[in-house]
């Protein structure tokens, strides 16, 4: 038996805990365990209905188990239950290998990895299966570089802990709730929102996000809150109608700093929504505030006002690469409006789904559509041919994603920080493919003649909105109009940030309002 195995067994005797020690074969021993002490602060916190692992490790090879058979004993479990109520954590392993709780009297840890990653376990977890490629959903499987909330650097304000909610749940569910988000509902994807109850919004699209980032996140073993946090969140700074009224805000802003949806994403969760008695904002995790600000890598170079203004008081890192998760969230924002923009223009009939039989990917996807239900009504042959182009996506990330962390294998989440790539991404192959789908996009939908006389319209409106209310800001709402007072380049920006508040319906109705002399108001 190795010192650390000799250690682990002395530490869980003391705690009542039995160690049942499974000799791995030759053939599958190509690494070793570690398990490392780690500081007092750095320990998981244990809820009352156990859970958690406890034991830092780091796992390299094909697959290997160690089993901890807990026998915990009635006196310790009764300190065990004393310890959670008071949000502690019961500290089995004095030598400090982790600790464990109630888990109502018996639980197994297993410590694996599953396709050259590295993962940690909880406490009743099942081995990885063997079946290529299987794994089972009730299993929950951490891996070492996943973003975990008990080590978060926290928020700018501390607030404490909830008793029911991880931090970046918290996080999540403060998105959801914010003015901004319910805004989403009326904001343009690709269409313009009055053209059409069926096409996507940016709160469909972000909720579509969500979904497809939830999946790889449990997939490969990253935290699914934190994910679906930043997937939640990544479009909130974004204006009326969609990159067109980004593009005609970051014209007539660049004297003033420019405009980016992402940094004013940042504004709007740090200081636009005001809801909380003791801060501006949103108050969130500096990881999910990472996420935002950088899911789609180092921000560098000239950073847009918004963004470079919240940094210099709260550092974001902006030179590095987000979270493993953040990462996750800006892919499947690249697969869901994929996915969805060839479904929003098959249902205005901008094209049709024959004509993307010639396309990568998507061809082969049809043609086996069509070979199983020769006939089928249009409406299903179209979902059924995209949805199998969406999930060759998903397995191309997760495949891509798989072998890029196995490479890479950093050693927590820190280190994917610093790794100076993403992560997170598409074979090239895949990408070139997409590159071809995308050309077919713009030419056939982005710059369809409709869409681009809607563009122009929407340009106009905001252009003219900026100029109206620069001029005379007492024509914006009272509690904006105050900017009067103002330098130049401080009511533009406030200017821009009522603008870019607005959805597509109320922007069209201000700016008819404030044009149309027909028009009460």
């Amino acid at each position: 038996m190795t010192s650390e195995r000799k250690a682990c067994a002395a530490a869980a005797a003391r705690g009542g805990v039995r160690v049942v020690d499974h000799e791995p074969r030759a053939d599958q021993l190509v690494g070793e365990v570690d398990l490392g002490i780690r500081e007092e602060g750095q320990r998981h916190r244990v809820d009352q209905d156990a859970g958690a692992i406890l034991l830092q490790h780091q796992i390299v090879g094909r697959r290997l188990f160690l089993k901890l058979d807990l026998v915990l004993e009635a006196g310790t479990a009764a300190a065990l239950d004393r310890d959670a109520e008071g949000g502690g954590v019961a500290d089995l392993a004095q030598a400090g290998e982790g600790s464990v709780g109630d888990t109502g009297g018996k639980g197994e840890l297993h410590l694996s990895t599953h396709r050259g990653v590295r993962y940690r376990g909880k406490v009743g977890a099942k081995p990885v299966p063997d079946k290529p490629g299987a794994l089972n959903r009730n299993d929950i499987m951490i891996a070492a570089f996943a973003t975990l909330p008990e080590m978060s650097r926290g928020r700018l304000f501390p607030e404490e802990g909830s008793a029911h909610r991880s931090g970046f749940q918290r996080d999540r569910d403060r998105i959801i709730h914010s003015s901004a988000f319910r805004r989403l509902k009326h904001k343009t994807q690709v269409f313009v929102e009055h053209e059409g109850d069926y096409y996507r919004t940016r709160l469909t699209h972000s909720i579509e996000v969500a979904q497809v980032a939830r999946t790889l996140a449990h997939t490969l073993g990253l935290n699914e809150e934190l994910a679906e946090a930043v997937a939640l969140a990544h479009d909130l700074g974004h204006p009326p109608f969609g990159h067109t009224g980004e593009d005609a805000l970051q014209l007539v802003m660049e004297p003033y700093g420019g405009f980016d949806h992402n940094a004013q994403a940042i504004k709007i969760v740090t200081r636009l929504e005001a809801h909380y008695a003791e801060f501006d904002g949103l108050n969130l995790t500096w990881e999910t505030l990472e996420g935002i600000a950088k899911h789609n890598g180092p921000v560098v170079g000239d950073v847009p006002f918004a963004l470079a203004e919240y940094a210099g008081r709260h550092d974001l890192e902006l030179g590095t690469h987000a979270s493993a998760e953040a990462q996750v969230a800006a892919i499947s924002d690249d697969i869901a409006y994929n996915n969805h923009d060839l479904a929003d223009g098959l249902r205005a009939a901008l094209f049709t789904l024959d004509d993307l039989r010639a396309l990568p990917m998507i061809g082969p996807c049809v043609a086996a559509v069509d070979a199983r239900w020769p006939g089928l009504a249009p409406g299903r042959r179209e979902h059924e041919a995209l949805r199998r182009f969406f999930g060759l996506l998903v397995e191309d990330v997760l495949a891509t994603s798989r072998a890029r962390l196995a490479e890479a294998a950093p050693a927590n989440a820190e280190a994917v920080r610093h790794l100076g790539y993403p992560v997170i991404r598409f074979s090239d192959a895949t990408f070139a493919e997409l590159k071809v789908i995308r050309g077919f996009l713009y030419h056939r939908m982005y710059r369809h003649w409709t869409v681009q006389r809607m563009r122009r319209k929407a340009r106009l409106v905001v252009r003219e909105l900026f100029e109206l209310f620069t001029q005379a800001p007492e024509l914006m709402p009272r509690d904006w109009n105050d900017c009067a007072s103002l330098d130049v380049a401080g009511r533009a920006r406030v200017v821009a940030d009522y603008i870019a508040g607005m959805t597509d319906r109320f922007a069209l109705q201000e700016h008819r309002k404030l044009t149309d002399p027909m028009v009460k108001g």
